[in-house]
């Protein structure tokens, strides 16, 4: 049997009932589309966080899109972020007409360096857009000064980080808005596409409801700035809602997955992740790094293991950004030829992480 990199199929069976019993509440409420349960959730998703406002929407990206239209980037700003990121962050971007600034990433974490941000603030620049990536936060007090000095949004991304810490504060908690998806695969996720963003600015927020509504606050009036069609849908909010409840289970169980990984492996040449001083890690992904990351990949095919590379193309280098104009990105560049992440869900079971570390453990042997 194939080991893939990311199932659900274990963790279903073990929610089932619950699963089945949120669907069939939302089947006989009679409302299918911004009834009771999206505003449930969104009043206990913002609450988990301590925030003042959630507003969901239907997916991760369209969470981005919203967040930097609520926040007034407009086209011909410039937004800095990195290019070590799924695309969906750029794209966001470059949907609202705005130019995304890359700076590159700290070659330990594949965390946006902060020191290199100061050195691309120009008079356009709006918006500054750290990503969370693999489940560990940027150290945002850097941002947060540069932000302040010049007049700056901060818009978390924080797709890869649901509950992750830094210092003891949340990820999503500490810039103008967050921005968070509800893809099957994330650490908290939907049975389906979902997103939602976090904020705790007002008029943030009352613009987040607009804009995910064709620009409507009333029923077929478009009152400022046309919008979008872009709402979470009963079934998927009823279902997060009774998944929040299992959340700290979730983290759990990945980062003992994580521990079990670094207990197997920690005495080979893999370069395993490194946590952040400060941060406490949730592993949506857990990347690992070899000069013969290729060559790793060809050869565990044998074993029947599915694994992922998260990215083997940084965004800049994509045919579908050449207009961008960016300048190299040495650290993204290098390390894009030699990360590559092993098998990562909550409901792994053991016999499957053994026979990932042993597999690894004898293609390293064999190099």
């Amino acid at each position: 049997m194939t080991t893939r990199v990311w199932d659900y199929l274990a963790e279903y069976e073990n929610e089932r009932d619950d699963i089945l019993a949120a669907v069939d509440r939302v089947f006989r409420s009679g409302t299918l589309i911004m009834g009771e349960s999206v505003r449930n959730f969104e009043r206990e998703y913002a609450d988990h966080h301590g925030a003042k406002h959630c507003v969901s929407c239907d997916n991760g990206t369209n969470a981005l899109v919203l967040a930097l239209r609520a926040l007034g980037v407009k086209p011909g700003d410039e937004v800095i972020t990195v290019s070590n990121t799924a695309a969906p962050t750029v794209i966001a971007i470059d949907q609202v007409g705005a130019t995304p600034v890359f700076v590159d990433i700290d070659p330990d974490t594949y965390l946006m360096d902060s020191d290199q941000i100061a050195a691309h603030v120009t008079e356009r620049t709006t918006c500054l857009l750290p990503v969370h990536l693999y489940g560990q936060q940027v150290d945002l007090e850097p941002l947060q000064r540069i932000a302040d000095q010049h007049g700056l949004m901060i818009l978390e991304d924080c797709a890869q980080a649901h509950g992750a810490r830094r210092n003891g504060v949340v990820a999503g908690t500490t810039g103008h808005a967050a921005a968070f998806s509800f893809y099957p695969t994330k650490v908290f996720g939907a049975y389906g596409d979902g997103g939602a963003t976090i904020t705790n600015d007002d008029e943030v927020a009352a613009n987040l409801r607009r804009l995910r509504y064709y620009g409507m606050e009333k029923q077929y009036y478009v009152v400022q700035t046309p919008g979008h069609n872009s709402r979470l849908d009963e079934v998927h909010a009823e279902i997060l809602r009774t998944k929040l409840k299992r959340f700290d289970g979730y983290l759990a169980a990945r980062r003992k997955v994580a521990q079990r990984y670094q207990e197997g492996l920690g005495d080979t040449d893999l370069v395993l992740p490194k946590v952040a001083p400060g941060n406490d890690h949730v592993y949506y992904l857990y990347v690992v790094r070899h000069p013969k990351r290729d060559e790793i990949l060809e050869r565990l095919k044998a074993y029947d293991i599915e694994l992922n590379v998260s990215y083997r193309w940084p965004v800049h280098t994509m045919s579908g950004f050449a207009h961008l104009k960016q300048r190299p990105l040495p650290v993204t560049e290098r390390l894009a030829g030699q990360i590559f992440s092993l098998p990562m869900y909550a409901s792994l079971p053991e016999d499957l992480q053994d026979k990932v570390i042993h597999a690894v453990r004898e293609v390293l042997k064999g190099l």
